[in-house]
């Protein structure tokens, strides 16, 4: 699978309000996420979904937004600043083959990779790295997008998810997307 990062200037395009009929947030996240949680961004951009992550945790709850590119994770900052839940989101800029994360082994509840697992060169690495976060039966959310990463891709990735250790726990319907619901080990 070829390694293609989204460039810093397509995250405005992805904070369309238009965006928001076929994926909003609260209706893709809302019934995973709830009040305290720790929560973990992966690929989190501009904040398309972590300033509803950061609703949905209210404010004892904690928002780890990581991004490969600063650019993105400065609009983030902004953007939460601005509507008022900077304070439960941390940003973190991580390397192409490192999330650095290890300081939260086992204390993530939820995490989110949309949009992100084809960007990675190294999937596996990844999806272990994510794994290694999550507290045991947490659940991961990977959501890729249909018209960019076709059904042979996805396949690919989701062996690499399970192949961390990950069980598939529901298939939830994301408008362009293909999704996977998926709990950490015991």
């Amino acid at each position: 699978m070829a390694h293609r990062v989204c460039p810093w200037w397509i995250g405005y395009l992805l904070l369309t309000p238009f965006r928001r009929w076929g994926q909003n947030p609260i209706t893709v996240l809302g019934p995973h996420v709830t009040r305290g949680m720790t929560v973990l961004d992966v690929g989190c951009a501009m904040g398309f979904f972590t300033l509803d992550l950061a609703r949905l945790v209210g404010p004892n709850g904690r928002v780890i937004a990581v991004d490969l590119q600063a650019r993105m994770l400065r609009t983030l900052a902004k953007r939460a600043k601005r509507q008022g839940v900077a304070d439960r989101i941390e940003t973190r800029l991580c390397m192409d083959d490192d999330l650095g994360i290890d300081d939260l082994a086992g204390a993530v509840d939820f995490a989110l990779a949309f949009a992100v697992a084809h960007e990675v060169p190294d999937q596996a690495r990844l999806l272990d790295q994510i794994r290694r976060g999550l507290r045991p039966g947490a659940r991961l959310l990977l959501s890729e997008p249909a018209g960019h990463v076709d059904e042979q891709e996805f396949r690919e990735t989701v062996e690499a998810a399970e192949r961390a250790g990950f069980e598939i726990v529901e298939r939830p319907s994301i408008r362009r997307s293909r999704s996977l619901l998926f709990r950490s080990p015991q």
